[in-house]
């Protein structure tokens, strides 16, 4: 029997459980900036929910990304370091590729290419391009949102293209937890796509007093 906890940060906060592929739980918090402290109270939720406990587990998936930097690496790191203290695997997938897939199996499925969108701020987005049964086929990237294929779209920043959201509009990270073994594997580092705002300063900067000339001089 396995238990599998799933965790996305790429966006808001999210969490789902899955036992033996079927998902028993699943929980959200639609805030972007409170990850470090609303991550583990929502699985510790998400646990209690399904009547399980974290001894229980098989498995860990957790969304990669691509995310902004600091909401991104509170989902990875947690989800290394609880798996490393239960002893138990963690695999990590786009984020991107969970919201293609969930569109591909459902009815209203577009019969065709389409693309997964996030808001990437700075008025960019994230994307990636996918076949009708939800493989990937280009990206993900980081643009303008004009530079968005003409294609059906879904995702959580379908908006910022000025189009409509045609598919699922977030991560469900109970799918995330049920499919983990059918999504590709794109590792564990991060998918930032581009460079964090807080960068080490790369020049160093002197700390000794600069002579005062005009001040010391003779007179």
């Amino acid at each position: 029997m396995s238990l599998v906890l799933g965790i996305d940060t790429a966006t808001d906060v999210r969490a789902g459980l899955a036992r033996d592929g079927v998902v028993v739980a699943s929980g959200e918090i639609a805030d972007r900036r409170a990850h470090a402290e609303q991550l583990l109270p929502l699985v510790r939720r998400v646990l209690a929910e399904a009547g399980a406990k974290p001894a229980e587990l098989s498995g860990m998936a957790v969304g990669v990304g691509p995310g902004p930097f600091t909401g991104l690496r509170v989902g990875v790191a947690a989800a290394v370091t609880m798996a490393e203290a239960l002893g138990i695997p963690v695999r990590g997938v786009c984020s991107l590729d969970v919201v293609a897939l969930e569109w591909a199996g459902r009815p209203d499925a577009p019969g065709g290419e389409f693309a997964v969108v996030s808001d990437a701020r700075r008025k960019e987005v994230y994307w990636a391009r996918y076949a009708a049964g939800g493989a990937r086929i280009d990206g993900p990237f980081v643009t303008a949102p004009d530079a968005v294929p003409d294609l059906p779209l879904a995702g959580p920043g379908t908006e910022l293209t000025g189009r409509a959201c045609s598919g699922p509009a977030a991560v469900d990270a109970g799918l995330l937890a049920a499919a983990e073994d059918r999504l590709p594997d794109a590792g564990l580092v991060p998918l930032y796509l581009r460079r964090p705002d807080a960068e080490v300063p790369t020049t160093r900067k002197s700390t000794l007093l600069q002579p005062r000339v005009a001040m010391m001089g003779k007179k």
